[in-house]
């Protein structure tokens, strides 16, 4: 009895105990999860919430946008009186806080040119009163220009209003509404072509580095020890190197008068220079040299592993070098291969630092055009849309690569 009594309470004791090692770890790891939060799970949600979430024309006129409501978009018809004098009204405290023009650039987004519209009705309107605004606001407007007579301006107002839009992904899709609401592709096809230039890009950039990593991490996991610790310090050397160094680097050397042309033009083999900068070409080579080593370090780590005895008992039961190389070495290191094409497209797809210096125009990628948003138009919402596109498509693309390759299979060495 004692001793039943006994091992229960060690077993007590011990549940507490790993209780109490559970909260010591889970208060270890909470200053990384806590990181990781900040860094990366909180960007990612705003992104996606920015997307989608766009409340600026509903709250520059609110009210015009109640009255709004009641009016049949469809109908060819303008809105009622009131709605254009409480328009009037709304438009006039816009400009006596210098926010016209921001109404004016988001209904632009979607009616073009109607933006020096709302700006020289926003400056009449302010010389008025609230009065004569509340009695014939409707009447000053529509005599100030004939373009307020246009219906589709005021479904342009309409459909800015709603926080909640779908309007940029359509964008990113290059899909827009028309004015029956009805899903439509739009004239211009930019996006989606920047999307497959991006994945093609990248695609390259995985193939020709997988090309030139696998024979050098191949000698560098069979060399001498000596030698291979040599060499792999000028493989980690670019690490150490600055990213923006690296990429002008290539500037000196396929500019006109840089290495590449002044070589080739000196032997004769071309008489004048070769467009070589600011192409497609230039951000190949520039972003293969600069992941170069995001393929080597996860193949090299591989291969050293790998038992050579294997390739070697292949070779005595008689089989030749080439089919034995590719029956047997080959196969094992397909997890080094894999890891280097997840790290380097991943990497790729998604770089705009390099194309933005050697690509020019022609070699831009997707990302590109995110930070031309973000930095120049100031249209968040349009690269958040843009990035939450190219996240999908990501996911989407490691998902089918653990389907049919299987991520267990990778290895980082």
């Amino acid at each position: 009895m004692d001793n039943n009594s006994l091992s229960v309470e060690e077993i007590i004791h011990s549940r507490r105990l790993m209780k109490r090692k559970k909260r010591l770890l889970l208060l270890f790891t909470m200053p990384l999860l806590i990181f990781v939060f900040i860094t990366f799970i909180s960007p990612i949600a705003t992104m996606l919430y920015r997307s989608v979430y766009h409340p600026t024309v509903s709250q520059l006129i609110p009210l015009t946008l109640v009255e709004l409501e009641r009016w049949d978009e469809t109908a060819e018809q303008l809105p009622n009186g009131d709605a254009l004098k409480q328009f009037s009204l709304e438009l006039q405290q816009l400009a006596e806080q210098r926010l016209s023009g921001k109404l004016a650039e988001e209904i632009n987004r979607l009616k073009p040119g109607s933006s020096s519209l709302i700006k020289s009705s926003a400056r009449k309107l302010k010389r008025k009163s609230v009065d004569e605004l509340n009695q014939q606001g409707d009447q000053l407007l529509l005599s100030h220009s004939k373009k307020w007579q246009d219906i589709s301006v005021w479904r342009a107002i309409k459909r800015a209003g709603p926080a909640f839009t779908d309007s940029y992904y359509l964008t990113t899709l290059d899909l827009q509404r028309n004015s029956d609401g009805e899903i439509e592709q739009r004239d211009t096809q930019i996006y989606l072509k920047l999307y497959w230039k991006s994945l093609k890009i990248a695609l390259i950039i995985t193939l020709l580095t997988a090309l030139l990593a696998y024979p050098l991490s191949y000698y560098l996991a069979n060399a001498p020890s000596k030698i291979a610790n040599r060499l792999m310090v000028l493989v980690l050397l670019p690490f150490w190197t600055s990213l923006l160094v690296r990429t002008t680097s290539w500037i000196a050397i396929l500019q006109t008068n840089g290495v590449v042309n002044s070589t080739l033009m000196k032997i004769g083999i071309i008489d004048q220079p070769l467009e070589l900068l600011y192409t497609q070409f230039a951000t190949i080579i520039a972003m293969t040299h600069i992941l170069l080593p995001f393929m080597i370090l996860p193949l090299y780590s591989v291969m050293k592993n790998i038992d050579p005895s294997y390739y070697r008992a292949a070779l005595s039961l008689g089989s030749k070098p080439l089919p034995a190389f590719i029956k047997i070495y080959l196969p094992m290191t397909v997890p080094g291969v894999s890891a280097g094409a997840l790290l380097v497209f991943i990497i790729s797809i998604g770089y705009y630092i390099t194309p933005a210096i050697v690509g020019g125009t022609e070699g831009q990628m997707i990302s590109n055009i995110i930070a031309f948003h973000m930095q120049s138009s100031n249209n968040w919402e349009l690269a958040a849309a843009l990035g939450s596109l190219l996240l999908a498509l990501i996911i989407g693309l490691y998902w089918l690569y653990d389907r049919f390759v299987g991520v267990n299979n990778i290895k980082l060495g």
